[in-house]
């Protein structure tokens, strides 16, 4: 190189003839006028491709080292023993000729590793009204003194950043519908579209790419609300980060001293007005103003609010010849002219209906938690019986009942 720029400075700056440089220098005067004419910084010299021994085998020795790599260090072949590998298979080749493949074989991999290995990333940008991103997360409160896992659903606006929480005991059909109905309630309409994970209540099966199975409950609410559900692909949470990053702020502004409530339905309604006070003391970010004014602004394209979704479950139930039916290690009482006869149970977050023949026959309190819905420590079990003061329910009680709470609705006893 330091030749080459002798050679270029003879020229360009002292105004040495080519003849004089090549009787200085020895070189031929087509090889002086080569490199002035091609603007050549350094020589370069096409070295011959000349085939090796281990060609044959590249392709094979790279699979090996790929699976080795994948193994736990301690169980992982050496170069040597990989090289013995090799000659048991016809390799005639040195030992050295192995360990320099491995050498840039490694080198390849970790360059692919800090480059493009490590993913390109776009930062993601809505639309007002354009979608909203869900997701589930698990939280505490003391709900009546005891301490209890909650199952909260999280709702934001992908523009304005607006944001719901709810808490549930049960991550299910019906409490996903329920969430959504309370969502869109407390935001002031529906967005376009809904970017979801692949939730086992909303996607059946994952197939290839962006292919999904949906649950047909779930496509009936989509179709409902007319918003377009979208799935991320697996182990991608960036793709919802929003929902992602409230999740996380959520835990430290919501849950964070440990919240207290004398029922589930008290929480969710200071978990409401949290969320909108929040909205008025968060910035925005990216939007001027705060995330409350940046929501005022989307609210304008955002679709009205039709009607709730009736997000119930659907379970076909045998009544047993003590007029019970049977639904969550629960029983819950039927009336006398039903008792072995199939029924239809529809579940929702608070309350379970039982209809036949094309009617309603009888509707009764969800428990889902005996401990935290009755008070009574300790239970393994509830029955609710129906009843009233003019017709009382002719049901046979297998058990002597200890507490029996009756009014002109229900009676419940725990066994």
């Amino acid at each position: 190189m330091a030749f080459l720029s002798v050679i270029r400075r003879w020229h360009f700056r002292d105004g040495f003839s080519i003849r004089e440089i090549a009787r200085r220098t020895g070189l031929s005067r087509n090889t002086i006028r080569k490199y002035l004419r091609s603007d050549t910084v350094e020589p370069k010299f096409k070295v011959p491709e000349r085939p090796s021994k281990i060609d044959p085998f590249a392709e094979k020795l790279s699979g090996w080292l790929k699976a080795e790599s994948r193994k736990p260090r301690k169980q992982r072949r050496t170069v040597k023993q990989i090289h013995a590998d090799l000659v048991s298979l016809g390799f005639e080749g040195s030992y050295g000729r192995v360990a320099v493949f491995a050498r840039r074989w490694k080198e390849d991999l970790q360059r692919h590793q800090n480059t493009t290995g490590r993913g390109v990333f776009v930062p993601l940008a809505f639309e007002p009204g354009e979608a909203f991103q869900f997701d589930w997360s698990e939280d505490w409160a003391l709900i009546g003194g005891e301490r209890v896992k909650l199952q909260a659903a999280h709702t934001k606006l992908c523009y304005s950043r607006a944001f719901v929480v709810r808490a549930y005991l049960l991550q299910t059909h019906e409490m996903l519908f329920d969430a959504h109905n309370h969502a869109f309630r407390v935001l002031g309409g529906v967005p376009r579209r809904g970017i979801y994970d692949n939730l086992r209540t909303a996607v059946d099966k994952v197939g290839r790419g962006k292919a999904r199975q949906v649950n047909a409950r779930f496509s009936a609410m989509a179709s409902h609300f007319v918003f377009e559900p979208e799935f991320c692909n697996p182990a991608a949470g960036w793709e919802k980060g929003l929902v992602e990053k409230n999740v996380q702020d959520a835990r430290h502004r919501l849950f964070q001293p440990i919240p207290h409530a004398n029922s589930l339905e008290e929480l969710n309604i200071w978990l409401e007005h949290r969320c909108k006070s929040l909205w008025e003391e968060t910035s925005h970010g990216v939007e001027p103003g705060t995330i409350a004014d940046a929501w005022r602004v989307e609210t304008q394209f955002l679709m009205a609010v039709p009607r709730p979704f009736d997000g119930f479950v659907e379970h076909t139930k045998r009544v047993s010849p003590t007029c019970l039916i049977h639904l969550e290690r629960n029983r819950y009482s039927v009336p006398a002219s039903f008792a072995n006869r199939p029924v239809s149970v529809r579940v929702y977050p608070n309350r379970i209906v039982v209809a036949a023949e094309g009617q309603t026959i009888c509707e009764h309190l969800r428990i889902i938690d005996p401990i935290m819905e009755l008070g009574i420590p300790f239970m393994t079990g509830a029955i609710t019986w129906p009843w009233s003061s003019e017709s009382p329910v002719p049901c046979a009680m297998v058990h002597p009942l200890p507490t029996c709470q009756m009014d002109s609705g229900s009676c419940s006893a725990i066994f």
